[in-house]
């Protein structure tokens, strides 16, 4: 309901041929023009698994062999001790970025204004 009471009317979702529609669809148009978010619920999807693809690398065959003797140890496939290290490295150099960023805004944020030279006469 809106503040004056009234239903607010919600326009249809359209039917999408395709996911890669449905994504150009909702890139470019407001969910609430289409959901009532104030009757929303939590779900949960404990089944659902990421996506994956398959992809060809060529290792060094030092660089394998190092890596499936790490995997040994820990008893797991040498491809998910992999994932895992991308995973991990991939999120500190995210980090490292965001990091940047941030100090890069706070010594923008910090640095004195100059004043234009008409406020510096008057």
């Amino acid at each position: 309901m809106t503040k004056l009471g009234q239903a607010r009317r919600l326009k249809p979702i359209p039917a999408f041929a395709t996911e890669d529609r449905e994504r150009e669809f909702w890139s470019s148009h407001d969910t609430a023009d289409y959901v009532d978010w104030e009757h929303a619920q939590w779900v949960s999807f404990p089944n659902l698994r990421p996506s994956t693809e398959t992809i060809s690398l060529r290792l060094p065959a030092a660089l394998l062999a190092d890596l499936k003797i790490l995997a040994n140890r820990r008893d797991v496939p040498y491809q998910s001790l992999l994932k895992v290290y991308l995973a991990e490295r991939i999120a500190q150099e995210l980090a490292r970025q965001r990091a940047a960023m941030a100090n890069k805004a706070m010594e923008l944020a910090a640095r004195p204004r100059k004043r234009s030279r008409r406020k510096a006469k008057q």
